[in-house]
């Protein structure tokens, strides 16, 4: 059973660091067994180097995948997230640069087929926040570079992706509850998770008939990076009690994301496409 956690308040700048969170997150829980879910499959997953990315390049590892792990500019945690999947006696490639730019997620998906030998699991997990209180102060710019990283980029990968799939592969979309709740001061970041929600049913439906499934993951509070990189750095104090008013009574761990990951990647899930799984510490979204 994972204890409540104690989140004192802090700030960190955006991409935010793995290295020096407090408390440090836990990525793979104690006594979690492999089970060979994943043999010999290829997954590409971005924003991979820290929080949820890590857990799930981490437990992917460990049930037998090769992972190839999109970062921003966070060179210190991707090389510990690249010696972590290595040590699961797995391969994995780094890619560094900013997936806002077509020709560079093109080029992810290129490197991937090219240094790991194919591509079958596509997790689209990189994104940001900003908190904005206040709509007419919102910068256009902002709204812009909100939608250019959390939602084209996934348009750009799986449209690269898709001719490199085949049957059994999948693509996984990390949305957020906060397009089912809407909290009022991250309206550009909710608007991406929804457009994310929609982009994922829509695209299941366009290739599910290929045997190619398409599912998203709308996580709760769980304690990564981009937390007192955003909320953080806007009022450290706001960390203080975060995951609190979940019905659980806490925030998550990155530790408790990745298996749903792993789910939704193998065959266990051979029946589920279009659909948004909830790890989010009880709260009922009805979505």
């Amino acid at each position: 059973m994972i204890s409540t956690l104690k989140i004192p308040a802090q700030s960190q700048t955006l991409p935010g660091s793995e290295a020096t969170m407090d408390p440090p997150a836990e990525m793979i829980r104690d006594g979690y067994k492999g089970a060979d879910k994943l043999d010999g499959k290829v997954a590409l997953i971005t924003g991979g180097d820290s929080g949820i990315g890590r857990s799930v390049a981490i437990h992917f590892a460990r049930e037998g995948a090769d992972v190839a792990i999109v970062y921003l500019s966070e060179t210190e945690d991707a090389t510990d997230a690249k010696r972590l999947v290595e040590a699961e006696g797995r391969r994995c490639h780094l890619i560094e640069g900013d997936l806002s730019d077509a020709d560079f997620c093109r080029r992810c998906i290129e490197e991937t087929v090219d240094k790991l030998g194919g591509l079958n699991v596509l997790v689209n997990n990189a994104g940001t926040q900003c908190v904005s209180e206040n709509l007419t102060e919102l910068p256009d710019e902002q709204w812009r570079r909100m939608f250019e990283v959390n939602m084209h980029s996934q348009f750009y990968l799986a449209k690269a992706a898709l001719p490199h799939l085949s049957e059994g592969d999948s693509i996984i979309n990390t949305a957020s509850i906060n397009a089912y709740v809407g909290p009022d001061f991250l309206v550009d970041y909710s608007a991406t998770k929804g457009a994310i929600v929609s982009f994922t049913r829509s695209l299941s439906n366009q290739v599910v008939g290929r045997g190619i499934r398409v599912n998203a993951v709308a996580p709760g509070p769980v304690w990564t990076p981009l937390q007192p990189a955003t909320l953080g750095a806007h009022n450290p104090q706001w960390l203080e009690g975060f995951g609190e008013d979940t019905p659980m009574g806490r925030a998550g761990q990155p530790s408790e994301l990745g298996p749903v990951f792993v789910f939704l990647a193998s065959q266990d899930a051979s029946f589920i496409s279009g659909q948004t799984i909830h790890p989010n510490g009880g709260t009922i979204v009805n979505g």
